[in-house]
């Protein structure tokens, strides 16, 4: 079969054929529809992410939409070395698959389940969100960012902030459900007032200043308690945190993604995105693409606009 195959550690996936072999007994055969490039797909492929496989080859991938030999559409997590999700089949955990929605393009699927999964694990998962609160997403411009806002307000946010760099994405965000968007300039100047109206939960896709000046704000705000789910880091990987951020408020930090999420949580995360993605119409920017592009889309791919290929 045709596949998106990485040979060697550092090389970017080639189209080229992968055996079929099934090499564990508790797999099923998924022929696949569509599988999006993300940061994480590229990020393993390359073999700088904590997660990445360190035998090759092996298909480059992390997740896709596709059918059982049933018939029976789903979609799936591919993180089974040798096997990725970027391969006209793949052999796929059969506790890694859920039911995907008939109604739902599988394409469009394929798009949004890692976006959309970062901030649903966040906010049902790690922040344990209740209906009512109010939610801030400092990176909210990005597709994950932005798709967020729709998310936070499908659960029952009671307000929304949206922060960002992109003035012209800040106010599509607001008119697309955010009460509140603001730009990273002015962030620190508006934060004492908002932390002291209220915010019980921040979702982090920037890390770098911005992070530090929410948490700092938090810390002014005493006693009351502020959950940090940290998801991406965009605006850099370290910060300095001052161990008095944690000590002396009710300020609380942790991460959502693989390993701080078990993959349970992130399929039963991502079958919940789905089934609300059907019934609400979620939709994220997205460009179809033969899989026997693979070489030549790597080194394009728009975080704005997220790459799926198709076989």
């Amino acid at each position: 079969m045709k596949a998106a195959v990485v040979h060697h550690a550092g090389e970017k996936p080639v189209y080229a054929d992968f055996p079929e072999t099934q090499t564990d007994d508790n797999s099923v055969m998924v022929t696949v529809s569509a599988a999006a490039m993300s940061q994480l797909a590229k990020a393993r492929a390359t073999g700088t992410h904590y997660s990445a496989a360190s035998t090759y080859p092996f298909i480059a991938g992390i997740d896709g939409t596709g059918h059982l030999s049933s018939g029976a559409p789903v979609y799936f997590l591919a993180f089974s070395s040798p096997w990725g999700s970027m391969a006209e089949k793949t052999w796929v955990a059969s506790d890694s698959i859920v039911p995907l929605p008939a109604t739902l393009d599988p394409v469009l699927a394929a798009a949004i389940a890692n976006p959309g999964m970062s901030s649903w694990a966040a906010l049902t998962r790690r922040a344990h969100f209740q209906k009512g609160e109010t939610v801030l997403i400092n990176g909210a411009t990005g597709t994950s960012g932005g798709l967020a806002v729709r998310i936070a307000r499908q659960l029952g946010a009671g307000k929304i902030i949206a922060t960002g760099r992109n003035h012209q994405a800040l106010e599509k965000l607001y008119a697309e459900g955010a009460d509140i968007t603001l730009s990273l300039e002015s962030l620190p100047a508006a934060l004492p007032a908002l932390m002291a109206e209220g915010i019980d939960v921040v979702l982090d896709y920037l890390w770098g200043q911005s992070a530090l000046d929410i948490m700092t704000a938090a810390v002014a705000r005493g006693e009351k308690a502020v959950r940090f789910v940290q998801i991406g880091s965009l605006s850099g990987q370290e910060i300095s945190l001052h161990s008095k951020l944690l000590r002396s408020s009710g300020l609380t930090l942790m991460g959502s993604g693989l390993g701080s999420v078990s993959q349970a949580g992130l399929i039963a995360s991502i079958g919940e995105l789905l089934q609300a993605a059907a019934a609400d119409n979620f939709t994220v920017p997205f460009q179809q693409r033969p899989l026997s592009e693979v070489n030549q889309a790597w080194d394009e791919d728009d975080s704005r606009c997220r790459t799926v290929f198709t076989p």
